[in-house]
């Protein structure tokens, strides 16, 4: 969009910490922890959703679970390039509680980052590990399999039943935790 808060721009600058910058487009989501500057930032570290492919992720890409997933990555390879600590810079984006942004700085902080954030305002791990998408799916199917077919349309088509989520989650979980350098 091209828009900046300029007053929050100049406070992060000044600040003279490390920045945790996320990112949603249409179907992705893409982080990056940068060293902001006047003349421009330096990218420390940065990770996309297609990362998760690697993975065997199968899910969505921005569902909240796939959110974590990549905090939980980029938190780990930030702590290999030497990141400590970060702070949230989401420009006009408004942070809410419990949103894909709460469950990605949860992951962040899971891999390692210290990123100053109030526990009351992330996800509970059911919905992290996608506890309450696997049980609307399995009620939708049982109750309307054509809407069920119409809302998990892109999954079902790549092969995943939306039921799998949180096995799939402790899989990939597992994976990023195991030392995977993606």
């Amino acid at each position: 969009m091209g828009l900046t808060d300029y007053r929050a721009r100049k406070r992060a600058v000044a600040s003279h910490r490390i920045l945790l910058v996320v990112r949603f487009s249409g179907k992705n989501v893409s982080a990056q922890f940068v060293r902001p500057d006047v003349k421009g930032d330096g990218v420390l570290s940065s990770v996309h959703s297609h990362s998760l492919r690697k993975l065997k992720w199968q899910g969505s890409l921005k569902s909240l679970p796939a959110c974590y997933l990549l905090g939980l990555l980029a938190g780990k390879k930030a702590v290999e390039k030497g990141v400590k600590d970060a702070v949230l810079y989401n420009g006009l984006n408004p942070f809410i509680k419990g949103s894909r942004i709460a469950a990605f700085v949860k992951g962040a902080r899971d891999g390692g980052v210290q990123i100053p954030v109030s526990e009351d305002v992330l996800p509970p791990e059911e919905r992290l590990r996608g506890d309450t998408i696997a049980r609307y799916a399995s009620s939708m199917l049982n109750e309307d399999k054509e809407a069920y077919q119409r809302r998990f349309s892109s999954l079902l088509s790549g092969g995943f039943k939306p039921e799998e989520y949180p096995a799939q989650f402790d899989k990939a979980k597992q994976a990023i935790q195991g030392g995977s350098k993606r």
